[in-house]
Parts: C-alpha cells; sequence; structure tokens
C-alpha cells in the first residue's frame, strides 16, 4: 500500500505537460487557475512566483514549487507590483518556442538568465483524499545541500527527457511527471510540521490501519478485523484512527471504496458488477444506491459525464 500513490490516482485525469522554458531580461507571464496542480522548477537563474491572494515567493537555482490546488499565480523577474502585474502575458504564449522570444540583454546577459521546467497535472479536485485537501496553496521546496536527494534526481532526469527528445520519450517524460508530484507531495510530508495527514502517516496504529484499508479495500473489513490488525483494542483504534484522519475506520472505508469505484468508473470500461466487486460490494445495487447517496448521482450518470445537479 502506498497511500499518496493511492490518493493521486484516485483524482489524476489525463495526462500531464511540462515546457523547459529559458527566459532573459524583463519579463512576466501569468497562469489563470485551472482544475489541477501545477510546478515550477527553477533550473538557472532567479525569478519570483506571484501567487493570487499571496505573498511574492523568491525562487532561487535548484527550487521546486507546487501549486497543488491550481492557484492562479504570475511568474516573473521581479517582485509583485501593479506594472508588473499588468505586463504579464498568458504562459501558454509565453512559453511557446516557436513564438520569437525577447532577446538577452546585453549586459550581464548570462547573469540574468533564467531557465525552468513548467507543467501541469489535471487533477479532478472533487474527488479528492483529504491528504491532498489538506496541501497548502502553494509548496515551495527550496534548493538544500542533502535534502530530498530522489526529487532532485527526477528534476535532472525531466530537464534530460525535455531537451533530447529521444526515442521512447512520451512514455519516459509521462512517467517522470508522475514521479515528480510524487517526490514533491512526498517532500511536503517529510518537511511539514502542520496537519492531520503528516500526523496520521506518522501514528503506528492509524497508518496501520491505513495501510491494511488500502491494501485490500474490498476485503470483509470490521474494527475488530481491523484492531487486529493494528496490533491494538478495538476502542484504541477508534480513539487514534478519528482523531488523525477525521472520520472513524469503517466510514473512511466508505469514502475511500466509492472514491475508488468513482475513479474506475471513469477510468475503465468495467461493468458495474466488476467495479462493485473490485471495491467491496456484494451487488451493483449495493454500490449503486451507496454512490447516489455520496454523491448525489448513479454511477452510469457519473460515467457519462452527467452533472450532479441534474440527477438530484
Amino acid at each position: 500500500m502506498d497511500l499518496v500513490s493511492d490518493a493521486i490516482s484516485a483524482v489524476r485525469v489525463g495526462r500531464p505537460s511540462s515546457d523547459r522554458v529559458r527566459v532573459g531580461g524583463s519579463w512576466c507571464a501569468r497562469l489563470d487557475p485551472y482544475d489541477g496542480a501545477g510546478f515550477h522548477v527553477v533550473l538557472k537563474g532567479t525569478c519570483w512566483l506571484l501567487p493570487d491572494g499571496g505573498e511574492p515567493v523568491a525562487l532561487g537555482a535548484g527550487d521546486a514549487v507546487l501549486l497543488p490546488h491550481g492557484t492562479g499565480h504570475v511568474i516573473a523577474d521581479s517582485p509583485a507590483d501593479a506594472a508588473t502585474v499588468a505586463r504579464a502575458v498568458p504562459f501558454a504564449r509565453w512559453a511557446d518556442r516557436t513564438l520569437p522570444q525577447p532577446p538577452l540583454p546585453a549586459f550581464h546577459a548570462r547573469e540574468r538568465e533564467v531557465e525552468m521546467l513548467c507543467g501541469k497535472y489535471r487533477l479532478d479536485h472533487g474527488r479528492a483524499h483529504p491528504l491532498l485537501a489538506e496541501l497548502p496553496p502553494l509548496v515551495h521546496l527550496p534548493n538544500r545541500v542533502g535534502h530530498h536527494p530522489e526529487l532532485r534526481a527526477a528534476v535532472d532526469l525531466l530537464g534530460g527527457e525535455l531537451d533530447a527528445r529521444r526515442p521512447g520519450s512520451s512514455v519516459a517524460l509521462a512517467s517522470l511527471l508522475d514521479l515528480l508530484l510524487v517526490y514533491m507531495i512526498r517532500s511536503w510530508l517529510a518537511e511539514t510540521e502542520e496537519g492531520a495527514w503528516p500526523a496520521a502517516l506518522g501514528d503506528p496504529v492509524t497508518a496501520a490501519a491505513l495501510r491494511a484499508l488500502h491494501s485490500d479495500p474490498a476485503a470483509p473489513w470490521t474494527n475488530d478485523r481491523l484492531a487486529a490488525e493494528a496490533g491494538v483494542s478495538r476502542p484504541t483504534l477508534a480513539r487514534r484512527f478519528t482523531a488523525l484522519v477525521g472520520r472513524p475506520p469503517m466510514a473512511y472505508l466508505t469514502w475511500w471504496r466509492l472514491t475508488r469505484a468513482a475513479a474506475l468508473l471513469r477510468d475503465t470500461a468495467d461493468p458495474l458488477a466488476t467495479v462493485a466487486r473490485r471495491v467491496g460490494y456484494a451487488s451493483p445495487y449495493a454500490l449503486s444506491h451507496a454512490f447516489r447517496r455520496e454523491f448525489g448521482t448513479t454511477p452510469g450518470q457519473y460515467r457519462r459525464g452527467e452533472d450532479v445537479t441534474t440527477s438530484r
């Protein structure tokens, strides 16, 4: 079981995208809010990230930034002011290497040159695992010697693939971008001292219960069986799990089963009976009843992409 991977898989939609951008002089680009998560990794030079409603963040070479909730923002050569934001161009146009790029300044051109990896992931925030929902609007991971070697290695590999476009690069790029997202979230979990989910994953009892539920969500779990798996009494499990996760173990299991069912309905053509069996429901009827109670729509309507509000 890997709860982080499960949480990402449940909400990921389509393929991630990325660009390697080189720019110099005076520049400013804007990304509007979007349904997904964005990232920037500075490979060379320095720049600023100006999140909507937040304080400017200075970025240096090797820094990584994750915007897990698709917060709109500006990236620029200088801190925020009205003039900086006003001259921002849409990111897609700015990053398009087929368009003319502004010339590097003649004076101190090399010192002011900036290279970045910029990209985004399409995520269904409506089905977000609470671990992902708990992430702050902006996760800044500064480059520090000895910190997050896996993240640094993924950045190096990703930059190399974007440069070379060698055979098999389309598969390699998608896999490396997925790996980058995992490593950024893992790095945040390792560094943060706040939030319920870092505490839940650090608690041996709660972590053991989560590991069991995610390893086999279709198993006939009960509170007694889960407590035995975690090596504690039923009251101890209920108290610690509920305090850290925010809901009792069986309520979390029900929610996770239905979240997995939604992902399977979205991503596969499996019959409803197969989906029900894979997530622990005895029949399609039982799954449909629970699914409608949780999401306000039937599995069939959800699979067809019908608006939830039309099914109520």
